[in-house]
C-alpha cells in the first residue's frame, strides 16, 4: 500500500477491527476503501460477518468463534501490505434522482441561501449540478451519506432537530446531502423532495444506493413530481428529537 496512506488498526470489540486509511473526506478514498473491502471478502471468506465503509474507515466484523483477533489482525495486514486502489470506474452505478426543489418541500432553503450569500435559485442549481458520490450508508436503513457538496452550500445542522422527516426529503448539513428513505426525526437542511423509493424490503440488496454509486439530483416541477408519485406532506416544525 501506498506510504502515504499507512492504516491504523483500531479493536472494535472481541469480533471486529476498524482500519482507519484516512483522515479526511475525499472522494480519492473510494477506490481504496473499495479494494479493501473486496480483498477482506476473498481472503476472510465465511469468516467474515460484515463490512462496513464509511468515509475514511472499514468496519471489519469476523466470526470470533472460528478466527481469533490476532489472526484476523494479521490477515489485514497482509491485506494492506500489498493493498492496491480499485479502478475508480470499474465501481458504483449512476442514478438520477428526480428532486422538486420547493419552500414546501424543502423549507430550509431560504435559510441556506441566506448562510451562503446565494439566491434560493442559485443554491438549487449549485446543488443539483453536481454529480455525489455514496460514501457510506447509515442512520436508518437506505440512508446514504453523499458528498461533497459546492463549498458554498456548506452549513450546520439545524439547532433543534424536526420531530419527523418525510421519506424521500433531500438534504444538506456540512459537506454532506443526502435523501431520507423513510420517515424519520432528523436535523439536516431540507431543500426539496424525490419519489423515488430508496429502501425496498422486496429489492435485492434492499437500498437503492449502494456505496461508490454516483447520484445526481434532478430538478422537476410540482407536476411531474406528483405524477411519479410524490407526497406532498407539509414538513413538521423542528422538535426535541436529537438531530442526524
Amino acid at each position: 500500500m501506498n506510504p502515504a496512506r499507512l492504516p491504523c488498526l483500531e479493536r472494535a470489540g472481541l469480533e471486529a477491527w476498524m482500519v482507519r486509511l484516512f483522515d479526511r473526506i475525499d472522494e480519492n478514498n473510494l477506490p481504496w476503501l473499495a479494494a479493501l473491502a473486496g480483498e477482506c471478502e476473498t481472503e476472510f471468506g465465511d469468516t467474515l460477518v460484515d463490512l462496513v465503509p464509511s468515509y475514511t474507515t472499514l468496519l471489519v466484523v469476523f466470526d470470533p468463534f472460528r478466527m481469533t483477533p490476532c489472526d484476523a489482525r494479521q490477515k489485514l495486514m497482509t491485506i494492506l501490505a500489498r493493498l492496491e486502489p480499485a479502478d475508480a470506474g470499474a465501481r458504483g452505478k449512476q442514478h438520477s434522482l428526480p428532486t422538486w426543489y420547493d419552500p414546501r418541500t424543502g423549507p430550509d432553503l431560504q435559510r441556506v441561501a441566506e448562510l451562503s450569500g446565494l439566491s434560493v435559485n442559485a443554491v438549487i442549481d449549485a446543488h443539483s449540478v453536481r454529480e455525489y458520490r455514496v460514501f457510506a450508508l447509515g442512520f436508518a436503513p437506505g440512508f446514504a451519506f453523499m458528498g461533497l457538496l459546492d463549498s458554498a452550500l456548506t452549513c450546520p445542522r439545524l439547532d433543534t432537530p424536526r420531530q419527523q422527516v418525510p421519506a424521500g426529503s433531500v438534504a444538506i448539513a456540512g459537506q454532506q446531502t443526502a435523501a431520507y428513505p423513510a420517515a424519520t426525526p432528523g436535523g439536516w437542511n431540507l431543500i426539496g423532495r424525490t419519489p423515488t423509493r430508496l429502501f425496498d424490503r422486496d429489492r435485492d440488496g434492499f437500498s437503492l444506493l449502494q456505496v461508490g454509486d454516483r447520484v445526481r439530483f434532478v430538478p422537476v416541477d410540482q407536476a411531474t413530481f406528483e405524477a411519479r408519485g410524490g407526497d406532498t406532506t407539509a414538513v413538521s416544525q423542528p422538535g426535541p428529537e436529537r438531530a442526524r
